[in-house]
């Protein structure tokens, strides 16, 4: 790579301006207001409600809410609608959108265009028309055998189907030359009906944590006989906070382990990076904001709710936040944000990283899932109101949580695991992978006064503070600013799933991967343990119609008893916390094979399959992709960095050793040079590029051990896990020592100094 390309990049997005695009006005030139353009591409229900008539309606409404099947012709009235609706808008083809596990999405465009035959005395004519069915809407066909399948579908066992998912709306999409696309949220199943993605599984989730917390709710809520019950359904909802670095896209282009594996292989610290704290929350850069804003109008415009913006901690990396939805909704929604994103970071010549750890020495990213619970009364069970003490169905949802991380963490730690996240957990700048709730002071002590029989804490007694509904007032001793009101509790970073304030933050979810699996996982181990404690609730009420006060007072002490090792209010940061931890029997599951390996243990996949979440076959099959995948990143990753130090590294490092050489050679008849600084230089370089090239030897026998392994994913992800990154990461230390070593002229890549800052 030429050192000229790197220089011309510099001068281009120096020189570039920003892009600029006209925001919607309205007929008097004042700018729209977001919510008139919210959902605008969007074909919600009121479109499909004024499609149907009255009983149709109805009839779907009660197919969303899985009472009963769709039929033909209610299907045929909503595609005719929908697809009038999305021509009218530049439609010209139609797709079923769907999420393999590939840890993104998969689309196949059909167009709309159809052609009918009509017969008659002079042959048959064909009339090109537009056409769109109920049967086109509901299904589609892919080659299941082309996705990872982990053995449930072969190359001559192809057939697999797409379905249409009621529950999230269609949407459409700007194509190419000032058209649109429509496109369909689906489901992905094979032909024997296993589920191949990471949707249907996340529908069974919630369904089943719908049930099991309905359950608990009817027990503690009883309503005379015969009468509806106080809370019919119950939902998650999900709030992912979208971590992401953005550099000049020229730039990337020189990066060839950017482009291949998402992340920088080799390189240094500039000498100034985040160390001055100055970043997070700083002045947007324009190009930067300019481009923010642009991916907001289109999410705005697709009936994505983004709420915030701001930077990160590291140079170059930014978040992006939604309010909170029902869970299935907003995996689909983060994972349009992302596509929006990169393609609008596209038209800005800028690229969109996602990977969890791009850069070595600064923080890497992540997707904090905001998870909750409500009903469809609009209450949040995770509420803990004034009084959370006397609050006891808010206790024995919490009590249930804590029960599911503490009987199923290790499960939870399964679900994060990926090559990417494993840079980035445990870092000093992420959870760790040992899983325990933070509570905050004011519920621990709550949970603690139960425990004890004894009266809970006065919170009020600091003189600088005032109990208020909700919290607390701070006096910041100024007489010009207001009171404040301050949470009852504190945030900790530290921990990988946080209480706070009304949600569980669930922290460790990596910034590229889909929230789905995540989030399916936390599901299952909460409506498992919802009803464990229901069943705990019933042995303590005996033949009673419904448990007393006393009755669920009881079985939460008993669960704040049984998950007490859960909670940990400390640094999870701490060598002490490692310890700590060991102590109390949780586990610290270090690699990503041993995190796969939980999947199939007894005690998570009977919970899985007994809930009906997944089948053992679908649990054996996503355990194996998951290694495949993991053995094949790092495979990627080697090949790559063998690449990048053979071919480029090293040639740049012998042209320098040649300069040096001939001016040593030169110097040498004049009086004085006999230990120039050049020689000095040569000398230093000549037994790293040694190293190097032990180093690529090294890279070549891992790599080839790998290949000749038996086709087993697990042994290969094992190996690639002790073997290949430990070569790896000794090969990018001697590479980033000649970095420091080299002419800036002769170094093929662009710097951190250049690809972090701008």
């Amino acid at each position: 790579m030429s050192n000229q390309a790197r220089v011309e990049s510099l001068q281009d997005n120096i020189n570039r301006p920003t892009r600029y695009i006209s925001y919607p006005k309205k007929a008097d030139g004042k700018s729209v207001y977001t919510s008139e353009i919210f959902g605008e591409n969007v074909f919600h229900l009121q479109q499909i409600a004024k499609a149907l008539p009255k009983p149709a309606y109805a009839s779907f409404l009660k197919q969303m809410r899985g009472r009963q099947a769709l039929d033909k012709g209610t299907a045929d009235a909503i595609a005719h609608a929908v697809r009038i609706w999305a021509m009218d808008r530049g439609a010209t083809h139609f797709t079923h959108w769907f999420q393999p596990q590939t840890g993104t999405t998969a689309e196949k465009h059909d167009a709309f265009l159809s052609l009918k035959s009509s017969f008659s005395a002079n042959g048959e004519e064909v009339t090109a028309i537009d056409a769109f069915s109920g049967s086109q809407l509901l299904q589609a066909e892919p080659d299941a055998s082309s996705f990872p399948s982990g053995g449930m579908r072969t190359t001559f066992e192809a057939r697999g189907y797409t379905v249409w998912d009621t529950t999230s709306p269609m949407f459409i999409q700007e194509g190419p030359h000032g058209t649109s696309v429509l496109y369909i949220p689906s489901v992905f199943i094979s032909y024997n009906g296993d589920a191949l993605d990471e949707k249907t599984v996340l529908l069974r989730s919630t369904s089943q944590i719908a049930k099991s917390a309905c359950e608990l709710l009817s027990l503690i809520e009883p309503v005379p006989v015969g009468a509806q019950p106080k809370t019919s359904h119950v939902f998650t909802t999900l709030g992912t906070e979208q971590e992401y670095f953005l550099i000049d896209r020229s730039l990337y282009s020189l990066r060839p382990d950017l482009k291949h594996t998402g992340r920088t292989l080799v390189g240094n610290l500039p000498p100034k990076h985040q160390q001055m704290e100055d970043h997070y929350f700083g002045r947007i850069p324009s190009k930067v904001l300019a481009t923010m804003s642009e991916a907001e109008l289109e999410l705005f415009r697709l009936g994505v709710p983004v709420k915030t913006r701001h930077n990160e901690v590291a140079p170059q990396q930014f978040e992006l936040a939604p309010i909170f939805e029902e869970a299935s909704l907003a995996v689909d929604h983060n994972l349009l944000t992302m596509d929006v994103l990169s393609k609008v970071a596209h038209k800005n010549k800028l690229k969109v990283l996602f990977h969890e750890k791009p850069f070595k020495g600064v923080n890497g990213s992540g997707k904090h899932c905001n998870w909750s619970m409500s009903t469809d009364r609009g209450e949040n069970l995770l509420d803990p109101t004034v009084k959370p003490e006397t609050n006891y169905r808010f206790l024995l949802v919490l009590v249930s949580i804590l029960h599911a991380v503490h009987q199923h963490g290790a499960l939870l730690r399964t679900s994060i695991a990926s090559s990417s996240n494993e840079h980035r957990l445990g870092a000093q700048e992420a959870p760790p992978v040992i899983l325990s709730c933070f509570l905050g002071e004011h519920l621990t002590e709550v949970l603690d006064s139960i425990e004890e029989s004894r009266p809970i804490r006065n919170f009020s007694v600091p003189e600088i503070q005032s109990i208020k509904l909700g919290g607390t007032v701070l006096d910041v001793k100024v007489a010009s600013l207001p009171a404040i009101a301050r949470d009852l509790t504190d945030r900790n970073r530290t921990s990988p799933f946080a209480f706070t304030g009304n949600k569980f933050e669930f922290r460790a979810v990596g910034s590229k991967q889909s929230p789905a699996f995540p989030v399916t996982i936390l599901n299952a181990a909460v409506a498992s343990a919802l009803q464990d404690v229901t069943q705990a609730l019933r042995d303590q009420m005996g033949d009673k119609p419904f448990p007393s006060d006393a009755d669920k007072v009881a079985v939460i002490k008993k669960f704040i008893a049984s998950t007490k090792p859960i909670r940990f209010e400390g640094d999870g940061y701490s060598d002490a916390w490692i310890q700590e931890a060991e102590k109390r029997g949780l586990p610290n599951i270090k690699t990503c094979p041993d995190a796969f390996a939980q999947l199939l243990a007894p005690e998570h996949s009977n919970m899985l399959t007994k809930l009906g979440i997944f089948t053992q076959s679908e649990l054996q099959a996503r355990h194996l992709i998951l290694n495949e995948r993991y053995a094949k990143d790092l495979v990627v990753e080697a090949a790559t960095l063998r690449t990048l130090l053979a071919s480029q590294i090293m040639p740049s490092a012998f042209e320098y050793r040649g300069t040096l050489a001939s001016t040593v050679q030169l110097l040498n008849g004049i009086e004085g040079e006999a230990n120039s600084p050049e020689l000095s230089a040569l000398k230093a370089l000549t037994p790293v590029v040694k190293e190097l090239q032990d180093a690529i030897a090294d890279l070549d026998h891992v790599v080839h051990h790998m290949h000749s392994l038996s086709d087993d994913p697990c042994e290969e992800a094992r190996y690639a896990s002790e073997h290949i990154l430990s070569s790896m990461n000794k090969a990018r230390v001697v590479a980033d020592k000649i970095e420091l070593l080299l002419s800036d002229k002769y170094y093929p890549f662009p710097h951190y100094s250049e690809l972090l800052w701008f």
